[in-house]
Formats: structure tokens, C-alpha cells, sequence
């Protein structure tokens, strides 16, 4: 066999650094081919070997996931979970990042990761109902701040709304641990009927291999590369590698992958993700243990003169692989041509096990796949395991801020003000589904359409916890999602994740990150909360730099009657019960940072078993319909809940005081985990349910009037707590 015509520069291993692969990474390919590699083929080893694309340095942490229940049809491993939700159908759903990207170019950075993951989810035949975020910013004093914030946020929603997918939900936080690198996490949840699943493990000698969707560009060359580096000072240089998206030809692309889908043409799927024509068609021929070989010279280009190494790299956007059964290319054709949409036969599934790359009559690339994929590093990183913190003394910490102040100066800080800047540039209602909107619920609830079941849908994580005790972080991170979708009345099912950390080559990097999994895993089993589906980006560091670990989760569940479903605005005449015990942590607490000017101690343990109790008899008491209002107790506390409470349903209320034994800061501020506000309109049976489950609960007041009131007469308007509430955003982007 000749080997490809020479590169136009050499390849050695000088250029194989330059593309991400160390020297011993680079001998690993000269043994596998045994001869150099062309320009292209070090290409497709560069960005298949990346971290982006082989998880080398965390998938020997990754297999400690639980991963299997009842309920899941698919794991991890395909495009995205799938879980069984009744009635014949099954909910399809992925978290994936675009950080670097969003970094360099906010808008279409991440305007291109709403479109990557919503292919990733329709690829598997469902129709996407909603989109979720997960976004993580620097200190807003910090000069870039603004401008990252201003284009992502546009991005969301410039992408999703003119798609026509609802954005339901997500969660914001601020940090200088993310000047130099934001966080942008985006999550698609579609709908398709289980029988009705397509997977991407290419079959069938000699089935043609077709090309879908938008023309190739070379936007994005070495993109899977570039999200597998570090940021320096040069880094906003690196635009060329942030892909540009078109959401009008997603929607099309869309209506004409489903309309496909509904005749049997399709023997396999891919979306052309991180690495593009590279990573599709490799990944479809080595799942299914076959080879391919491509003709360049058919793929749809946009610009001129492009290389094979410039087609096989691109990440442009809105494109798809497809394995079609012999003779389905004319019906298949005429339906990307009625969606004015590119269609081009470029090459056929063989028996040899290899990818096999023509352009313009040269043999450009010609690699055996299974020591591509078999072969790739994989390495168990030094890990320096994390120390906790000690607990704080809590009953040490004295303020002389009183609680009436605290309380608005927290309502009113970038990590707990409304969000209301930001969800009134996503269209929530398209598709009219939606039956809980942002802010509305602990979880957003969208309908099925042609059912009365909805699925209850969050994102969430608490970073700075995960920085103090990573194992303790990445447990409550998997808790709060469960107990988000408990509140709404929804039964937890599955999870994605996003797993966002810093450089792996750092032993305390891969520390938390190894730490944080044991958390997850360990929250996931008791909770009976497996993982689908998820995402690593690691590396999210700028000159030298990290990011506060960053575990994000994605949680989904189903309620069976939509109109059920609870959110957390109160009413007046109910009371206000807590469920779950407070002990007053104060340690990570939002209280010790915005107040006290302190970030300390260990943040909240957090007892799974109390956690599935508490959770379980919430629900319970949800479906008996006794309960008109929930919230969980998450940052800022009680407090921050009960007025977030009375913010939604423009509701006062007057609290009891707090019990003996724990300090009020401790008592209001506190963030105790497993802890939920019911609002019912009489508590007795609620107390009584709740001591027959041996469930710590506990009457805090009453719902009513214009005010918050504390017993001694202290007291809060609503006006003053939603003009404080409402400050920040409406004041910082002026």
C-alpha cells in the first residue's frame, strides 16, 4: 500500500506538538502506521487523541458513574441518555460545554453549543422540547465580564429562539476564579418513541455514506484541539477556531433529519460535533466495526481550494453523517432538497476496518481504526488527594449586620438577584409546552405534547462547595438536582453532567476531579439517580489559573399530571412549614462571603440518607394535593427561600422566631442540606405526616399582606425586597 503524498510541511514531532500530541503520544502513531503520518492523518490522530474527544485523563474516574436502572434504555455512550418515561416514549437528553469558544467569541461560541448539543439529541430521532443552561461568569467589576456575559447570553438566545426551542432553565453564578475562563454548559432534552431510537455503529458493506446539512468551511479547524488547551494572554487570538452557526438551517436540518427518520432509510446517525468530519465518521465505523472511505471531492464546500486537512478538521456547523440502507439515496435525497438543504454521497461503508480519505485522486489518510480508538492514551493521572476544610465555629460568628439587612443585601448580590435580564431574551413558551417558566419552579416543567405527564428539568452545582471539599460538592450537586425536581411533585429519574476543572496534569486538579466523581457516585446511588449522559471539559485554565471545580448536573424527571406540578410562589392565608432538620451551617454559606467578606470552612455535610427520606415524603405529600406551594432551601437559606417564595407570588408573610439553640444568623442564613419550605393552607396534618415519617419539620409562619415580618416587629416591604432584588442586572448592563 502507498503511503499519502507528503505534506506541504513536515510532519514530525515538532508539528505533532504544535497539534496536541506529546512525543510519546506522537511514537504511539509512527508505531501504529508504521511509517509517517500524512498532514491529514496527523490530524485525525490529533483530534481523536484529544482530550475533548478520547477523555484520556478521565475516563478511569468516569467508570465509577452508576450508569444503569429500570428505566434507562441508553447510557453513556451514545450521542445522548435515553430514559424510559411511560406511555411508549422516552426522554433523550446531553450536557455539553463550549467554554474555550465562548471565551474567544461569546456570542457564537455559545450560539454553537446550543446548536451542537440540540443535534446531539435530535440525531437520536427525538424532537427537542427545551434547552437548559449552566453559566458561570467572573467578578462583574472585572472589564471583560460584561462583554462575555452581553454575548453569551445573546447566543442562547439568538440560537435557541430562532430555532424554536424553548430555553426553560438554568442557573448564573459570578467568581474571579472565572475571569479568564467563563463557563458555558448547555443541555437539550427532545422526546422520540422508544421503539424509534437511531444509533450511530455504522453496517452494511458498500451502504452509502451521505453527507447532510450546511456546507464545510474552515471555521473551527482544530477546535476539539483548542478545548483541550490552556488559555494565555494570546488566547482571543484564536478566533478562527470558534465555529459560526446558523439556526434558521439547524431548524431545517431538524424537520428534515425527523422526516427522514420516519421512513427505514437510516441504518446509522451522527452529528458532525468536535472534530467534525473526523470524529463522525471515525466514531460511526469503529462502533460498528467496519470501515469507510471517503471521496473528498464530493463533500459540499463553501470556500475554495480547501485541503483535505482543512474537510477532515472543520467544525462547521449544521452538518450530519448518515449510513443509508442500498437504494434510499433518491428518496432521502429529495427530502434535504425540498429543505433546500446540502445532500451529497461522499463515500461507502466497507470490511477492512479502516478509514480510508481520497481528495482530487490522492490518497490523503489511510488508518486502521481499532488501534485509533484502542490505542488512544489513556492515562491514570498523579492525583494529590484534597484536604477538607475544618468545619467553621458557627456559634462564634457574630455580625452586627442585622438580619433585615443581610437579607437584601443578598437578595440583591449577582449570585442571588433576578435573573430577569436574562430569561426575557430566551423565549421560554415556544412550542407551548411549557408549563413552569425560569423562576417559576425549583425545576422548569414542560409538557409532553398529547399527554398530561411533563418532564421537570434543572442545572445545578455549587461550585464553591466543590472548591472546599470536592467529594462533599460533587454529592450535594447530584442532591440539589434531585431535590429541584422533587419539589416540583416530579419523580427524579436520570442525570447528565458536565464535568468543568482545570488542568489534569496538576495532581490537585486531578484530585478534585477524582473526589468530586466519588461524591457524585455516591449521591447517584442512594438516590437511585443514574447517569445517562454528560461531558468533560477539563484544561479550563488561563495562564496557569484554574476554575473553581465544576461539576454541573443536569437532572430530568417526569410528574404523570402536568397541572400537578408545584411551583414556589405562595398565596396569602397559608402556613409555612420547613422539612428537615437546621443546624446553622454557616461554612461556603453565601452569608459568610457576602457579608462577613469570608470564604471558609467546610461547606454543609450531606446526609443521602436524610436526603431521600425528607425528598420522598415531600413528593408524597405533593401527590395527596395538600400542598400549594415548595421551594428547597439551597444558597442564601431559609431566608433567602421564604423571600423568594414571597417575590414569586407577591406575597408577604410573618415568621415565628427562631428556635433555641441555634443562632439566628445560623438559624435564617444557614445552608443545611435536605431542607424544603411547603406552604399549605393548614400545617396540622402536614406536622402530624411528618412525625409519623419521622421527619424533622417544623411551623414557621404565615403567609399575608405587603410585608416580611419577624416576631419583634422587624419587617421588609415587598417593594424594598423586589427593588433590591431586581438591581443588579437592570443597573450593571444599562
Amino acid at each position: 500500500m502507498s503511503a499519502p503524498v507528503a505534506a506541504p510541511r513536515p510532519v514530525d514531532e515538532k508539528l505533532a506538538r504544535e497539534f496536541g500530541l506529546n512525543a510519546e503520544e506522537y511514537g504511539r502513531v509512527l508505531a501504529i502506521m508504521g511509517r509517517t503520518p500524512s498532514l491529514t492523518e496527523l490530524g485525525i490522530f490529533s483530534v481523536m487523541w484529544s482530550e475533548h474527544c478520547s477523555y484520556k485523563s478521565s475516563r478511569v474516574w468516569l467508570k465509577e458513574l452508576p450508569t444503569k436502572a429500570d428505566w434507562v434504555v441508553h447510557g453513556p455512550g451514545e450521542n445522548a441518555g435515553v430514559v424510559d418515561i411511560g406511555d411508549g416514549l422516552t426522554a433523550i437528553f446531553k450536557m455539553e460545554s463550549h467554554n474555550h469558544p465562548s471565551f474567544i467569541e461569546p456570542y457564537q461560541g455559545a450560539a454553537t453549543g446550543v446548536g451542537g448539543i440540540l443535534r446531539d439529541v435530535f440525531t437520536m430521532g427525538a424532537r427537542p422540547i427545551a434547552n437548559l443552561n449552566a453559566l458561570r461568569f467572573g467578578r462583574p467589576e472585572n472589564p471583560r465580564t460584561k462583554r462575555v456575559v452581553d454575548g453569551v447570553v445573546r447566543g442562547i438566545g439568538g440560537y435557541g429562539n430562532c430555532v424554536g426551542v424553548p430555553t426553560v432553565g438554568g442557573e448564573v453564578n459570578f467568581h474571579a476564579a472565572y475571569d479568564g475562563n467563563p463557563l458555558v454548559n448547555a443541555m437539550t432534552v427532545g422526546i422520540a418513541p422508544r421503539d424509534r431510537i437511531f444509533l450511530s455503529a455504522a453496517a452494511g458493506i458498500g451502504n452509502p455514506v451521505v453527507y447532510v446539512g450546511s456546507k464545510t468551511g474552515r471555521d473551527g479547524i482544530h477546535g476539539a484541539t483548542m478545548a483541550s488547551a490552556e488559555f494565555d494572554a494570546n488566547s482571543e487570538e484564536k478566533r478562527p477556531t470558534v465555529q459560526v452557526g446558523d439556526p434558521f438551517t439547524e431548524k431545517l436540518l431538524i424537520e428534515a433529519c425527523l422526516e427522514l427518520m420516519a421512513t427505514d432509510a437510516i441504518v446509522a446517525i451522527q452529528d458532525m460535533g468536535a472534530a467534525g468530519l473526523t470524529s463522525s465518521s471515525v466514531e460511526m465505523a469503529g462502533k460498528g466495526g467496519v470501515g469507510i472511505v471517503l471521496d473528498l471531492d464530493a463533500v459540499p464546500q463553501r470556500e475554495t481550494a480547501m485541503t483535505a486537512y482543512e474537510m477532515m478538521l472543520s467544525e462547521s456547523q449544521e452538518r450530519m453523517l448518515i449510513v443509508l440502507r442500498p437504494g434510499a439515496e433518491d428518496l432521502s435525497r429529495a427530502i434535504f432538497d425540498k429543505w433546500d438543504l446540502d445532500f451529497a454521497v461522499i463515500g461507502h461503508i466497507t470490511d477492512t476496518g479502516r478509514i480510508v480519505v481520497r481528495h482530487k485522486g490522492v490518497l490523503e489518510a489511510d488508518i486502521p481504526l481499532q488501534p485509533l480508538s484502542d490505542e488512544a492514551p489513556l492515562y491514570r493521572r498523579p492525583i494529590e488527594w484534597p484536604t477538607p476544610p475544618a468545619p467553621l465555629d458557627d456559634a462564634a460568628i457574630t455580625s452586627d449586620v442585622p438580619v433585615e439587612q443581610a437579607l437584601l443585601r443578598l437578595i440583591a448580590s449577582p449570585d442571588l438577584c433576578s435573573r430577569a435580564w436574562i430569561w426575557n431574551q430566551y423565549d421560554a413558551a415556544v412550542g407551548g409546552q411549557t408549563v413552569k417558566r425560569p423562576g417559576a419552579a425549583d425545576a422548569a416543567i414542560v409538557k409532553i405534547d398529547g399527554s398530561r405527564r411533563a418532564l421537570a428539568l434543572t442545572t445545578d452545582c455549587t461550585p464553591r462547595y466543590c472548591q472546599a471539599d470536592p467529594r462533599m460538592g460533587g454529592m450535594q450537586a447530584v442532591a440539589e438536582a434531585w431535590r429541584n425536581i422533587t419539589a416540583t411533585g416530579a419523580r427524579p429519574l436520570a442525570i447528565t453532567d458536565n464535568m468543568n476543572f482545570g488542568n489534569p496534569e496538576k495532581p490537585e486538579i486531578m484530585g478534585q476531579f477524582a473526589a468530586a466523581i466519588q461524591g457524585m457516585a455516591a449521591a447517584c446511588n442512594a438516590l437511585d439517580f443514574p447517569v445517562v449522559s454528560g461531558n468533560v471539559s477539563l484544561y479550563n485554565e488561563t495562564e496557569g489559573r484554574g476554575i473553581l471545580p465544576t461539576p454541573a448536573i443536569g437532572g430530568l424527571g417526569v410528574i404523570e399530571e402536568a397541572s400537578q406540578a408545584r411551583g414556589i410562589a405562595i398565596a396569602p392565608h397559608l402556613d409555612l412549614v420547613l422539612i428537615g432538620a437546621t443546624e446553622g451551617w454557616l461554612g461556603q454559606s453565601l452569608w459568610l462571603r457576602e457579608i462577613a467578606g469570608r470564604e471558609q470552612g467546610a461547606p454543609p455535610p450531606v446526609n443521602l440518607v436524610a436526603e431521600r427520606r425528607h425528598g420522598d415524603f415531600v413528593r408524597h405529600q405533593i401527590a395527596a394535593g395538600g400542598v400549594h406551594a415548595c421551594h428547597d432551601v439551597s444558597d442564601g437559606g431559609l431566608l433567602v427561600a421564604l423571600a423568594e417564595m414571597a417575590l414569586a407570588g407577591n406575597t408577604g408573610f410573618a415568621l415565628n422566631d427562631a428556635p433555641d439553640g441555634v443562632s439566628d444568623i445560623g438559624f435564617w442564613f444557614g445552608e443545611d442540606q435536605a431542607r424544603y419550605v411547603l406552604a399549605a393552607a393548614d400545617a396540622t396534618d402536614l406536622l402530624a405526616a411528618a412525625r409519623r415519617a419521622g421527619v424533622a419539620a417544623r411551623l414557621l409562619g404565615r403567609t399575608g399582606g405587603n410585608e416580611l415580618t419577624w416576631a419583634g416587629g422587624v419587617s421588609i416591604s415587598l417593594k424594598e425586597l423586589r427593588e433590591a432584588h431586581e438591581r443588579f442586572f437592570a443597573a450593571w448592563m444599562s
